[in-house]
């Protein structure tokens, strides 16, 4: 359940420089077998006050650089990035553990392009003119908008190329420098970013990249130099996040996660979409911060949908990341799997009723395996439809009009994504404005476009990422005014 994963780079990279750690050493694991890949030695506080320094030096060049130069030095930054793609791809399918289909598309490919599109975006000027006052004394004003300073970039593991690329890739382009710090239950390939940095000749201190434990997360948040923090993970530790940074007056953009609805509405072609309802939440083990989980389907169409899924559940192929087939492959440690099959258990305790279960994969192969799971019965306050499972794991809940299909929608705490089936595109345009959710896609929406715009109502976070709704959270806006005779 292996494949060669190219040369590591085990080495963090501060001040342009590859360094060593000097904190504990941490094992990195491969979900799949559960056996070990490297051992990485974290860096200490004391390092992590050191690449904030760097950041801090290089910040006063960086963001004074023409537009046109940042954007040429960050195409050289893609351009090694994408040299490395084949060693992202299988870096991710051993430490994230998703199968590699879904890696070379969603977790390597999409996050390219979009760097891409960031570089590209790096030329842009962003001045706006306001015009003359005629009130006396009559004046000009332009909005200029200056990049935010050092910024403290913190990853979740499920997707990590690409939630790097949405946080480093905007505050380069605004002109900002990075500390970029993974969640240390994947962080090989982020490593690799740093790598590809150094050897594009990315300006020393412009973009850090260290791996560390809590107490090294929390000294980067409050590192009196960091002036703005980019969070994506859960909801608890977003929470002090965002006291640390409350203490340093500092600029926040959290993602926190979402309970996300999928509404089929009246009529909807059961046979059509069914597979596609589970395959969405179902990719990556359902480790997906918009994974629509909450299945909300008409009365009069419940039954036929509960057993055109268990057909769906009974084919999913589940197993070796490796194999181009598999469709789930495991979470990504033994912690988080025994908490999500601690969730199922207690929804069962409370009446709920598994309808469908996948397989889980045959032998002896180890790893930390979930299978597929289909509940229908739940209470409206339990875990299972209330909180962020994480796992591939969905309720499906029965309604009998829209406007009860909307109130079930949006009694959630969270407001990060939702989708809707419908026949009639209109009538689910319509019905987006009613959802309290940051993206709504209808009947499967497309592909993850780089210049459209992410993030959650609620406490799915704040902020938004991607597009340059994502480029202008690092930059401040500055109203430039001069006198005219």
């Amino acid at each position: 359940m292996t494949s060669p994963t190219g040369p590591l780079c085990l080495e963090h990279t501060i001040d342009g420089q590859a360094v060593g750690g000097r904190g504990l050493p941490l094992s990195v694991e491969c979900p799949s077998t559960g056996e070990e890949l490297a051992t990485v030695v974290q860096v200490n506080t004391a390092q992590v006050a050191e690449a904030v320094e760097a950041a801090e030096r290089a910040f006063g060049s960086w963001s004074q650089l023409s537009p046109q130069a940042r954007c040429s030095a960050m195409e050289r930054f893609v351009d090694a990035l994408t040299a490395r793609r084949d060693r992202f791809v299988a870096l991710i399918v051993a430490e994230a553990g998703t199968p590699v289909s879904l890696t070379r598309s969603l977790q390597v490919d999409t996050p390219l392009e979009h760097m891409r599109w960031y570089a590209e975006q790096a030329g842009r000027d962003w001045t706006e003119s306001i015009g003359v006052s005629v009130a006396t004394p009559r004046s000009e004003s332009i909005i200029a908008h200056r990049p935010t300073g050092v910024v403290a970039a913190l990853t979740a593991y499920n997707y990590p190329l690409l939630l790097a690329v949405s946080k480093m890739g905007a505050a380069l382009a605004a002109g900002c420098t990075v500390v970029l710090m993974p969640s240390p239950l994947a962080p090989l390939s982020t490593l690799l970013i740093g790598e590809a940095a150094r050897e594009a000749g990315l300006p020393d201190g412009v973009l850090n990249v260290v791996v560390g434990g809590a107490e090294c997360a929390i000294a980067l948040t409050r590192e009196p130099a960091v002036r703005k923090i980019s969070f994506t993970g859960s909801l608890r530790v977003g929470a002090e996040v965002m006291k640390q940074a409350a203490e340093g007056m500092k600029g926040i953009t959290l993602e926190l996660g979402g309970k996300s609805p999928n509404i089929l509405l009246p009529g909807t072609d059961l046979e059509a979409v069914t597979a596609a309802v589970h395959l969405r939440y179902l990719r990556n083990a359902g480790q997906g911060c918009a994974s629509p989980t909450r299945l909300l389907v008409h009365r009069s169409q419940y039954d036929e949908f509960i057993e055109r899924s268990q057909q769906v559940f009974d084919a999913v192929p589940v197993g070796d990341p490796w194999k181009p087939e598999t469709v789930v492959g495991p979470v990504i440690s033994a912690a988080h799997r025994d908490r999500i099959t601690e969730i199922i258990a207690a929804a069962e305790e409370e009446g709920a009723e598994v309808v469908a279960r996948g397989h889980l994969p045959s032998g002896d192969e180890g790893g930390y395996w979930v299978a597929p799971t289909l509940l229908v019965g739940a209470s409206p306050q339990s875990a299972v439809v209330r909180e962020e499972i994480f796992g591939p794991v969905a309720v499906v809940i029965a309604y009998d009009d829209v406007d009860e299909a909307v109130r079930i929608a949006n009694d959630t705490d969270y407001g990060l994504a939702a989708n809707i089936y419908a026949d009639d595109v209109e009538q689910a345009v319509r019905l987006a404005g009613r959802i309290q959710a940051g993206l709504v896609t209808i009947n499967g929406g497309g592909a993850l476009r780089p210049d459209g715009v992410f993030g959650g109502f609620k406490a799915s976070g704040m902020g938004r990422e991607h597009g340059e709704w994502g480029i202008r959270e690092f930059l401040e806006p500055q109203h430039v005014q001069w006198s005219l005779p």
